[in-house]
């Protein structure tokens, strides 16, 4: 491994894990504004009736969901919607993380948190460091031809 390509790897990983706590605080904050939908099925309802409102979406899946035809095919059409809409996406692994994050008991019926949108209501915006660090993100990754960015997301 040369110099420049450990420094690059070095500043990637950071740059992940900025993103990664930059989105952890943008989902409870948005949960907290009661500006998060969650699940697959809600959140394609959402898209369909107001994208304008949708600033992220977030499609989560860890290694056991990759063999789920149904659930792929759901994120190929979010993803094609996302793009002809402007909405930036992100695809994580770490289902389990997202459950911690937005309080889901274990005791309660586990919700679908294979998809998760953010919304940016009119009436009370979000103005977030998160929600500009997500989003530069985003914008960096599609710069580089990375159309679906990918963060992991670990559990704590």
């Amino acid at each position: 491994m040369t110099l420049e390509e450990f420094i690059g790897s070095n500043s990637t990983e950071k740059r992940m894990e900025t993103v990664t706590q930059a989105l952890e605080e943008l989902l409870v904050a948005a949960q907290n504004q009661d500006s998060l939908t969650v699940g697959v099925y809600e959140s394609a309802k959402l898209m369909n009736v107001d994208p304008d409102s949708v600033v992220l979406c977030v499609l989560a899946a860890d290694e056991e969901d990759q063999d789920d035809v149904a659930l792929q095919i759901h994120f190929t059409l979010l993803q094609a919607f996302c793009c002809d809409n402007d909405i930036d996406i992100l695809r994580v692994s770490g289902v389990g993380r997202l459950a911690q994050l937005l309080d889901q008991d274990p005791e309660d019926e586990p919700r679908d948190l294979h998809c998760i949108l953010v919304t940016n209501p009119p009436v009370q915006p979000l103005q977030s460091a998160a929600l500009n660090d997500v989003s530069s993100f985003c914008e960096e990754s599609r710069c580089r031809n990375q159309w679906v960015p990918c963060l992991e997301m670990q559990n704590r």
